[in-house]
């Protein structure tokens, strides 16, 4: 091995260790270290994803679901919400409370059962019992008791103990249970439950439709029942002396405990039953659920789920019925029901006055709680966030630092517009139990999630609990009329894929599926306005890049971005192709202004020149919130859709507005309402390309069919003879992109003002093919690693790339995929405005490379990262705020600097030479609807702080960098000088894996850091500008496609992501927060007094079908025998919370308090000891002194005392 590659190798083992080239003049200080860092869950938000099970407490009023995947989620009060996991993805089948106890059982497919301890603010799984060779079907805990039954597939029942989850010897085998006669197994057991009045007896229900009654005492049935059809649950009557079953038919059957004969009754609430007694015309579906309940006035309730008529092959309208006397009334569900509780009064279910008031609806996608006290029994309006998934969530963007006032102004903007829904119940929520943390956040954040229909819903989520803000709806801006499908083709047209916001203007811009993106602003007032729109087209020549083998030479400054001047107005901005030179196009329809009309088909239906969407024209009513100011639409070309968007940036201080799409970039002025750049991505090197762009392979010649055939073979021969030249500037004076103003430009009032045709060359350019391309990673000095994987393949990963096609993600990813289907379209994926240098300097000398007459000094940039792993920049020549601002020409020109990169750049952010962050320049926000004079809009000048000046380097600090750009792609981060552009600190962050996302945050100390999150799970914390390694947290691997498109840092160490379809999960990874995270969630258990038992009348007991109280600790305790050691596992579980927090306790910290504790001993014997020899001298004084007194009593006479 050389030596030369011996110290590469080593340079790239070394994290955070500088360059050879690039040595800080200066070091900054980091205070950062590992033990400011943990990553810990916060709390999760949303409806639980796919429930199994529901569970209410009647006396601590909380309410519990479980999942498919093994989740556990806990209500209480609005703000009470916890959630905890089994350790494996195991469905919860059932989940039983241990009422007032504090605790609850779930029971899980993998036939175990786990026990929980909820009086910690973290319920952890006390216990658990494993079954081998059964399968657990339904368990019953009888209320205040300390055993509990377990129903198996095989139709036994075992016993357990609920303290040692421990098994008795008792055992009700199923050949016990049924008749002797009866030569079948009875199937399952669906149902367990003590008689109400009986303890003795147990009711055992098999799903073949025997029913029995088992005494416990003498080990025998009492009675059998045998249905005709299978049973899905059964329901006691609060006397005990009948019970109710419910049957797949969609019948309920009645029975007395006394006459097993054959039922009561046996109907068919919902059925047309032809013959009185016989079956119904139409066959019902099943009724899943019953539930019996007795009312102190009035009638008892027959509530159940299903057993409505359903036509051939279908499977009826989900539903609730609730039956009072002669009254039933029917609750349709928008989902199916998975289970249903009533809530009563008393937990207690001999009471005669249960009294139902109101009931606990599970369904697939909702939770409905139903008031039973109400007439018409009206549904109580949710407080929980678990609408979240109202309409799918496609998009979710988290601000942890937002302005003091932002929150309140978006409640107000909401309780304005959102309209009262009076069919709500007016009383209070029922499930009131739990209490609140003491602590909280003190920062103020907002949630914004995005959605298939175009509306977004902005959450308050300062606390730990989500409350909605405000809604708007996207859609709106467009008209309603037929609308082609959205460019994936399966969301819908108007689903929101970015989202940005600048929460100090309060500027909202959002990006759709149909290549849409529209600019809000705030406002307090209702307008009336007319929203201005800019049709926008990416169209360039077919190149595929050529990676370069060697190290690359100097990037030369290239020319200036071309732009078609000929056609340039404001009428036609939006539609102009600026990557080709202008061909010698067919004479113009319109010789005055050279603009062609856009065409919509052609003959065979092809979309060409339109976009997906139309906005709606004319004068349009907004209230008070977001109200649209501008929308820009990407065009379809030939036939193929726009390009998806793919990143976001808005600098308010600019006035300007920058996305990316899957193949090229667009900067628009919203305050001129022009274009002043859209040009594919190949275009934006000019010059300076690092990649060599030629063609894959020969094409076979086109046969010309008309002149614009002919037209477009020439200029294609053209372009071939001057791809390898320099572009020429000339055809541009000046080399720079202008926005259209002064006074032969027009405001563009409508879509159809902005509207340009292409010529035919334009229009016909070819489209990117597929074809192998390796990013150069040059770094900031040029070196590149020739032994590096290749990464360009897997360019905008959570972009619209990953919208568009799952399995293309996949293919991306393969090593073993050929090149010709590996994606040569270089997309844009991170943007950033900000103030900065925007060329390069010698580090020894100080001069720009190449010379310039000038220093380099700070200005207004755009700094572009694309998916083969390029950072160029881009010059922002602006003119001074006021009214000069509005009138004259915003100039964008490149800046001739290219840095490479391994991977698709995912952020970019940039440092002053003190280490902290350079954030973009904001402007205040100012309410442009301001009413001044008889209700006319008054038309507001964006009035903008004087800008920073700029920075040039003088002769006693020309060899010091001034800032630091941290470049972070899907393989490594780099913290680049500038203005010498030398590599400072680089870091490789994945080797086999890739980079899903990457910020640069800030702590709760103001400190930053470099956050990213990989797909092999691990999330990695970075040092700046140092790049110290600080954190590894193996935390959650990338099986769903989801998490990582929705993982989102914030400040302060705060982060989320989307967990299922209907939850967010929010974490953070600062310790400080971990730590103070306990006293934020609130408590589940609050002790409280159970009611007492319902008190019985004396006829009441002296015909009551008990026969006394039941020891079941006698009847199943050690002298029922010892179980099969085979049959069950006992598992002991975690300790809970405060062991954790135990074991957590550093050595060093046990060390100190043991030292402070033997002090404090030590304080209080030698305080003791002196005590003690007072209390010594005391009694021999109090001694000497009864001696003395003795010796003069001691001769004294009687009559002398």
């Amino acid at each position: 091995m050389t030596t030369k590659y011996l110290k590469k190798k080593i340079n790239e083992l070394t994290q955070g260790t500088s360059s050879n080239s690039a040595k800080l003049d200066t070091e900054i200080s980091e205070s950062l270290h590992p033990n400011h860092f943990t990553v810990c869950k916060v709390v999760r938000h949303g409806f639980p994803f796919e429930p199994t099970a529901m569970a209410y407490d009647p006396v601590q009023n909380i309410l519990a679901i479980g999942t498919k995947n093994g989740s556990l989620r806990i209500f209480g009060q609005p703000g009470v919400d916890c959630h905890e996991r089994h350790d494996s993805d195991v469905a919860i089948i059932q989940i039983m409370f241990l009422i007032n106890e504090g605790a609850l059982v779930t029971v899980c497919a993998d036939n175990s059962l786990n026990m929980w301890n909820l009086r910690q603010k973290r319920p952890a799984i006390l216990h658990s019992l494993k079954f081998n060779k059964e399968i657990i079907t339904y368990c019953h805990i009888p209320f205040q008791s300390k055993w509990f039954y377990i129903g198996t597939e095989r139709g036994n029942i075992h016993i357990a103990n609920i303290e040692s989850f421990t098994l008795s010897g008792y055992v009700i085998n199923w050949n016990k249970a049924i008749e002797l006669s009866r030569k079948t197994l009875p199937g399952p057991v669906i149902h367990l439950s003590d008689c109400p009045t009986d303890q003795n007896k147990l009711l055992i229900g098999f799903e073949s439709g025997t029913a029995v009654i088992w005494d416990l005492r003498t080990k025998a049935a009492e009675n059998r029942f045998n249905g005709a059809q299978p049973i899905r649950s059964i329901s006691w009557h609060f006397e005990g002396r009948q019970f109710m079953c419910s049957h797949t038919d969609g019948s309920l059957s009645c029975w007395d405990i006394k006459s097993p004969s054959k039922p009561i009754s046996v109907t068919y609430p919902h059925g047309k039953v032809a013959v009185k007694g016989g079956k119904p015309v139409d066959p019902c579906a099943p009724i899943m659920k019953v539930e019996w309940k007795s009312a102190k006035l009035g009638e008892p309730y027959v509530i159940f789920s299903g057993g409505l008529c359903q036509e051939k092959g279908g499977t009826g309208t989900p539903c609730v019925t609730i039956i009072q006397g002669k009254n039933t009334t029917v609750l349709e569900m928008e989902y199916p029901v998975i289970d249903f509780v009533s809530l009563c009064e008393t937990p207690w279910p001999s009471a005669e006055n249960q009294d139902p008031h109101a009931i606990l609806v599970l369904l697939n996608n909702d939770l409905v709680v139903i008031d039973l006290m109400s007439p018409g029994y009206p549904c109580f309006e949710n407080p929980y966030p678990m609408d979240l998934h109202e309409s799918p969530v496609t998009c979710v963007q988290y601000f942890a630092d937002c302005p003091a006032d932002l929150i309140p102004v978006l409640y107000s903007a909401g309780s304005n517009s959102s309209r009262k829904k009076t069919s709500y119940s007016k009383k209070n929520w029922p499930i009131k139990g739990g209490q609140w943390g003491t602590g909280g956040s003190s920062d103020q954040e907002i949630i914004i999630t995005g959605h298939a229909d175009g509306s977004l819903k902005f959450w308050d989520a300062s606390q730990v609990t989500l409350q909605v803000l405000y809604k708007l709806k996207t859609a709106k801006v467009f008209e309603r009329g037929k609308q082609h499908k959205s460019l994936d083709g399966d969301e819908e047209p108007y689903a929101v894929q970015k989202i940005t916001m600048c929460p100090d203007s309060r500027i909202l811009l959002v990006a759709g599926a149909s290549g849409h993106l529209l600019l809000y602003r705030f406002s307090k007032l209702e307008a009336s306005c007319e929203i201005t729109s800019l049709e926008i087209s990416i169209v360039y020549e077919v190149e595929d890049p050529d990676t370069p083998e060697t190290e690359l030479p100097p990037m030369p400054t290239p020319n200036s971005l071309k732009r078609n001047t000929s056609t340039l107005s404001a009428e036609s901005t939006a539609g102009i192709s600026n990557n080709v030179p202008p061909p010698a196009a067919p004479p113009s329809p319109n010789p005055s202004t050279g603009a062609h009309k856009p065409s919509t088909s052609s003959g065979e239906g092809m979309r060409d020149g339109v976009p997906n969407l139309k906005v709606k024209s004319g004068l349009q009513k907004y209230t008070m919130g977001y109200q649209p100011d501008l929308c820009c639409q990407l065009l379809w070309t030939e036939g193929e859709p726009p390009p998806l968007v793919t990143c976001l940036q808005i600098n308010s201080f600019y006035g300007l507005i920058a996305f990316g799409t899957v193949n090229g970039l667009v900067i628009v002025d919203y305050i001129q309402k022009t274009c002043l750049l859209h040009m594919g991505t190949p275009n934006l090197y000019g010059s300076a390309d690092p990649y060599q762009r030629t063609p894959r392979s020969p094409k076979k010649p086109k046969v010309p069919q008309s002149l614009g055939d002919i037209v477009e073979q020439l200029t294609d021969s053209e372009r071939s003879r001057q791809a390898t030249g320099a572009v020429a500037a000339a055809e541009q004076p000046n080399g720079i992109c202008v926005s259209p103003t002064g006074n032969n430009s027009k405001k563009m009032k409508s879509v159809t003002d902005g509207k340009l045709t292409r010529s035919k060359s334009q229009t016909s350019s070819r489209r990117v093919t597929k074809t192998q391309s390796n990013p150069c990673d040059t770094g900031a000095n040029g070196d590149r690693d020739k032994d590096s994987a290749d990464a360009s393949g897997v360019g905008g990963i959570f972009s619209g790339l990953l919208n568009r096609s799952e399995s293309s993600f996949t293919q991306s990813r393969s090593s073993s995929m050929s090149s010709l289907d590996r994606e040569s379209k270089e997309g844009v994926q991170s943007l950033y405005f900000v103030e900065s240098y925007a060329r390069k300097t010698d580090p020894v000398t100080g001069q720009v490379i190449p010379e310039t007459e000038k220093n380099p000094i700070t200005s207004p940039c755009l700094w572009v990262g694309t998916t083969l792993g390029s950072t160029l920049v881009i010059v922002l020549s602006l003119p001074p705020p006021g009214d000069q601002r509005i009138s004259q020409p915003v100039f964008v020109s490149p800046s001739g600097t290219v840095l490479c990169m391994k991977g698709t750049i995912l952020n970019i952010a940039f440092l002053n030479s003190n280490g902290g962050l350079i954030s973009a320049s904001t402007e205040a926000w100012k309410d442009m609807n301001y009413e001044q004079k008889e209700g006319e809009r008054e038309k507001k000048k964006p009035s903008m702080p004087p800008r920073v000046p700029r920075i040039s380097p003088s002769a006693s600090t020309e060899m010091a960098d001034r800032q630091f750009a941290v470049i972070t792609s899907e393989k490594e981060s780099k913290v680049i000088s500038l203005p010498s552009q030398t590599c400072a600190y680089r870091a490789k962050i994945a080797e086999s894996s890739y980079v899903v996302k990457a910020d640069v945050i800030s702590m709760p100390n103001k400190e930053l850091c470099l956050a990213c999150y990989i797909a092999n799970g691990h999330v990695v914390i970075y040092s700046l500008p140092s790049l110290r390694l600080l954190l590894d947290y193996d935390f959650v691997p990338l099986t769903d496609l989801r998490v990582g498109r929705t993982f989102q840092f914030s400040a302060h160490g705060k982060a989320l992501y989307q967990c299922s379809p209907t939850e967010i999960q929010r974490l953070t990874v600062c310790a400080e927060h971990s730590n103070s995270l306990h006293d934020m969630l609130g408590d589940l258990f609050i002790p409280c007094t159970t009611p007492e038992a319902p008190s019985r009348g004396f006829f009441k007991n002296l015909f009551s079908v008990s026969s006394g109280s039941l020891d079941r600790q006698e009847l199943f305790g050690e002298n029922s025998g010892k179980p099969s050691r085979s049959i069950a596992k006992h598992v002991p579980g975690t300790a809970g919370m405060e062991a954790v927090k135990a074991q957590s306790q550093t050595v060093g910290g046990e060390i100190a308090r043991t030292k402070l504790e033997l002090i404090k001993r030590g304080e209080k014997l030698s305080e003791t000891e002196k005590r003690t020899s007072e209390m010594m001298q005391n009694a021999e004084s109090f001694a000497s002194a009864a001696n003395e007194l003795m010796k003069k009593q001691k001769n004294k006479k009687w009559y002398q005392l």
